[in-house]
């Protein structure tokens, strides 16, 4: 028998907050019956919303809450001084085995200082990582750390590779994931002095694949599934992907659209190029898990809509459902 898994969803956070966010839950419910959502927010407004749809009212709890964090704030003091903020509030049901994942698609710093002091680390867990799925030509790799720990040390980076490598084979079903850490070349020699303290580390790990080092411009070739590096590396390649891709995107447009016979190739070609960006479509696989905490935390980019969310909700219960937190908990405090 399947089990029920409980995601506690910031209503409140996120650009398209409150209407995309319901909209996702109750597009999640409607397709999962295993699946319990406890919205957290203003709850006037939240019913309100609700309203609006036909959904089984016992897969929803509507928490209120009374205060928001903006992006703007400081997010230690935010966490710590609004103590009926959405994200605070919807934290603390995880914290108290109400609930067995939070998203939200609210304020990133307060989510990930919040992750670590409301929810809390996994016994053994020194650092936990913000890990992304990027996506390549053989399907997606997962980017670990992109924003959560800047300065990282050795000892950090192979508790990353370990979780990450726990994801991978849980959640995206890859046997024995090949794990690479970032550097300037792929010989083991070169590198900065963080890589190069942490090479033989990971070379030396018995319960991962470790194939050596990855340069950047490899990674969109799915070389590694999981991609190892410190926050400042890793936030500076998601970004880049991001705007990459944006502006590749919005070059074929404006060729397709140049004259009337690339206009005519276009529509032609129309749903082989929908195909195709459709598997490099990263929502698809949900949010950002932060790795290492009691409980999961999944971070959905700001400007989520719907889908995003509801595959996000789904990525929370295929994690619940895959044991991940207990699996990483064995790689870290087993293998120390």
């Amino acid at each position: 028998m399947q089990k029920v898994t409980s995601v506690a969803l910031d209503a409140m956070g996120g650009d398209n907050a409150p209407k995309e966010i319901i909209k996702g839950a109750i597009e999640a419910i409607n397709e999962e019956k295993n699946v319990k959502i406890f919205l957290v927010g203003k709850k006037e407004v939240i019913e309100e919303e609700l309203s609006n749809y036909d959904y089984n009212e016992s897969q929803i709890e509507v928490v209120d809450a009374r205060e928001e964090i903006s992006n703007n704030e400081p997010p230690v003091m935010a966490i710590r001084k609004k103590k009926d903020s959405s994200i605070v509030v919807a934290l603390k049901l995880v914290k108290e085995g109400k609930a067995d994942a939070f998203l939200s698609a609210g304020c990133t710093g307060a989510i990930l200082v919040g992750g670590q002091l409301i929810a809390g680390r996994i016994k053994g867990v020194e650092r936990t990582p913000l890990a992304p799925l990027l996506p390549t030509e053989k399907g997606f790799s997962l980017l670990i750390d992109c924003g959560a720990n800047v300065d990282a040390r050795a000892s950090h980076l192979v508790q990353f590779a370990k979780m990450g490598s726990a994801y991978m084979e849980g959640i995206m079903g890859i046997k024995k994931p090949k794990v690479a850490i970032v550097n300037i070349g792929l010989e083991e020699e070169k590198g900065n002095m963080l890589v190069k303290e942490t090479y033989p580390l990971l070379a030396n790990c018995n319960d991962i694949n470790f194939v050596g080092s990855i340069e950047a411009r490899n990674i969109p070739k799915g070389d590694a599934d999981v991609i190892v590096c410190e926050a400042f590396v890793g936030n500076v390649i998601v970004k880049l992907f991001e705007g990459m891709a944006k502006t590749l995107m919005g070059q074929v447009k404006k060729g397709m659209m140049s004259s009337l016979k690339s206009k005519i190739g276009a529509l032609l070609c129309k749903n082989a190029i929908r195909s195709t960006l459709k598997s490099f479509d990263a929502d698809t696989h949900g949010g950002a898990p932060m790795l290492g905490l009691n409980g999961l935390v999944v971070k959905a980019h700001g400007s989520a809509k719907s889908n995003v969310i509801k595959n996000s909700i789904f990525q929370c219960m295929k994690f619940n459902e895959q044991n991940i937190k207990e699996n990483i908990e064995e790689k870290i405090v087993n293998n120390n």
